[in-house]
């Protein structure tokens, strides 16, 4: 096999995201529930003979920092494999936008990879290359919706009853070290216990009662930051409950159907970019 196409990087939304402290290597403790969406780009992978690990299509920033080329170098340097791959990405998951989409190309492109260079390495060891990439990788590696401890990497499963969501991406790229540096921000939010079916229970009662089950720390300090959140923030509101996802800057509500999320999104600012999205409780390449 020399070639895959248009093989699909999710991605993500955080239905909650508490940050629960800061530890001494500098990443900060969180408490966290990962969904999946339908929402995802899209990556073409063709091997090399040469070794040399070559990025075309969509590219924001110099090449040798996009996390697929990275995913691919790590993934070579563990292997030892003699081969290399052009990596091929169109960008649909907006950069900043706190959606996961450089993690989720860089868990497709390992994945992919595994395959293409025939491999054969067990889940658990390319979720160990992930987590030195960057702390959303491993939850796109497990293949399911998780609710996620540590730095991201302790996860267990759950599921959630068919959902759509109203997304909202109000065009600003926020800086996820800075809201993480922020001085107002809140380190220490209680630890709390939660079991997997609280979050099937919770999406059950009502399409917006998943809010219930926390917040997330890093919107007041996005929201203080970037006014356009808290103008999308607003919008969705008219519609019920409305959340930033991961360090922003997309916000979302959760809808009962796709036509009550296309109503939530309507007359929005022709300046922003909007989704209704599926949610989905599998990654498509989670049988892989």
């Amino acid at each position: 096999m020399q070639l895959l196409l248009a093989l699909p990087a999710p991605a993500k939304l955080n239905l909650f995201l508490h940050v629960t402290g800061r530890r001494a290597d500098g990443y900060h403790e969180l408490q966290t529930a990962y969904a999946l969406i339908d929402l995802a780009d899209l990556l073409d992978f063709e091997c090399r003979l040469d070794g040399a690990i070559e990025r075309v299509g969509d590219l924001i920033g110099n090449a040798d920092a996009d996390l697929a080329v990275r995913a691919a170098v790590a993934l070579k340097q563990v292997s030892g494999t003699t081969l290399g791959v052009t990596i091929g990405v169109a960008k649909r998951i907006p950069a900043g936008s706190g959606m996961g989409g450089g993690s989720s190309d860089a868990a497709t492109t390992l994945i992919a990879l595994n395959r293409l260079w025939d491999l054969h390495l067990p889940r658990a060891e390319l979720s160990a290359i992930g987590l030195t990439l960057g702390a959303d990788v491993p939850f796109f590696l497990h293949g399911h919706n998780a609710y996620a401890e540590g730095i991201g990497e302790r996860l267990t499963t759950f599921e959630l009853p068919p959902a759509w969501f109203a997304i909202i991406w109000p065009r600003v790229h926020v800086s996820t070290r800075d809201v993480f540096n922020d001085p107002s921000l809140t380190l220490h939010s209680k630890a709390t216990k939660m079991a997997p079916h609280i979050f099937t229970a919770a999406q059950s009662a009502g399409d917006r009662a998943i809010f219930s089950l926390g917040v997330n720390d890093l919107e007041p300090v996005a929201r203080r930051r970037y006014p356009a959140i808290e103008e999308a923030i607003e919008h969705l509101q008219r519609s019920g409950a409305a959340r930033m996802t991961g360090s922003g800057s997309a916000v979302f509500a959760a809808t009962p159907n796709k036509e009550k999320a296309e109503l939530a999104i309507a007359g929005t600012s022709p300046h922003w970019s909007c989704w209704a999205a599926r949610g989905l409780n599998e990654h498509p390449l989670s049988v892989w």
